[in-house]
């Protein structure tokens, strides 16, 4: 009887070794649209080092979604299908189809105007997802989309890639700086995407850029534009000021000059993709969103001011007026 109950013993130890040294089941992702940063994306997520974060992460469906009146939307989306299925991929017919096959989502669609019916599935799933940039094509239905996934449950993350790269990350709290008292921030901001705010497609990487350095509380932004650049200057609420210029004409880039109490001294630049991707995939894993959604919409509140001080000639536009604004017409839209 002792040597069957010692058997057993060894049995249940040796099981319990082996569970507890099998990994972690791999997070299934879906991804919505191939126009843009889907491609990339899911080659970091497959080829991803067992040590690596994204290592949790397949990508396991894709539903291509691009636009048609957009031509660096639609000329490379065959070309995009098979690369993503020669990653081992499978390419669905329906947003609905890819949610029923995933345990998380991203959109990836460069167009930001269906990016709320493309969503508005995720969200009745509960499922985590990740809205790339831009999360819609007007400051109203990025308000509405945010305010859905509050209302569903349903855990998002929205952010450029520039805000993880470690140049860029560690300027708010590097000791050779200082507490940060502004920030020069640039970006290219020629936009390809009609009907969008022009800041919402590249101009949204300086805008990160700043705030990530400056944190957030911008109460006021003023804009002049020019043949060669916009620049965009937003006022702290502690006084604070910081600017974007959006490059229209010559070089471009990313970057940005922080000064400080301490010092002044250049951000880092865009260093792939890769430090956002791990965010992701630890966001998808803790479903708790790295940005906080209030941040998220006081960035876009800021782009859609700098768009509303352009139409006024440059007069400062209040952040908190056009979120407010933006809140109405979610409201008048049923959103």
């Amino acid at each position: 009887m002792r040597s069957f109950t010692l058997l057993s013993t060894a049995v249940w130890l040796a099981a319990t070794t082996l569970n507890a040294a099998e990994p972690a089941a791999q997070i299934k992702v879906g991804i919505i649209g191939l126009d843009a940063h889907g491609v990339p994306w899911t080659k970091i997520i497959q080829n991803a080092k067992a040590d690596s974060p994204v290592s949790a992460l397949k990508v396991v469906a894709a539903y291509p979604a691009f636009s048609a009146d957009i031509p660096f939307s639609s000329t490379n989306i065959q070309k995009n299908i098979e690369i993503v299925r020669g990653l081992g991929v499978e390419i669905v017919d329906s947003v609905e189809s890819l949610v029923a096959k995933s345990d998380a989502v991203i959109i990836a669609s460069i167009d930001g105007r269906p990016h709320m019916k493309q969503v508005k599935p995720v969200f009745a799933a509960r499922k985590p997802v990740v809205v790339d940039k831009p999360v819609a094509a007007s400051l109203a239905e990025v308000v509405a989309i945010f305010r859905e996934a509050r209302r569903t449950g349903t855990p998002l993350f929205s952010s450029s890639s520039l805000r993880y790269s470690p140049g860029i990350a560690a300027m708010n709290d590097d000791p050779k700086i200082g507490r940060v008292l502004g920030c020069d921030a640039y970006s290219n901001n020629v936009s390809i995407l009609p009907d969008h705010p022009d800041l919402f497609y590249y101009g949204i990487h300086g805008a990160e850029m700043l705030f990530t350095i400056m944190g957030p509380g911008c109460r006021t932004v003023s804009r002049v534009h020019g043949e060669t650049a916009d620049i965009v200057t937003g006022v702290w609420n502690d006084g604070r000021v910081g600017t974007l210029r959006g490059i229209l004409q010559g070089r471009t880039g990313f970057g940005a000059m922080v000064f400080g109490e301490k010092g002044v001294g250049p951000a880092g630049k865009f260093e792939g993709y890769e430090p956002l991707v791990a965010e992701i995939a630890k966001f998808f894993q803790t479903r708790k969103p790295p940005v906080p959604a209030a941040q998220t919409l006081e960035i876009y509140g800021f782009m859609e001011a700098a768009d509303e001080s352009k139409r006024q000639g440059g007069r400062p536009v209040s952040v908190e007026d056009v979120l407010k604004k933006a809140q109405r017409e979610a409201d008048q839209h049923g959103w």
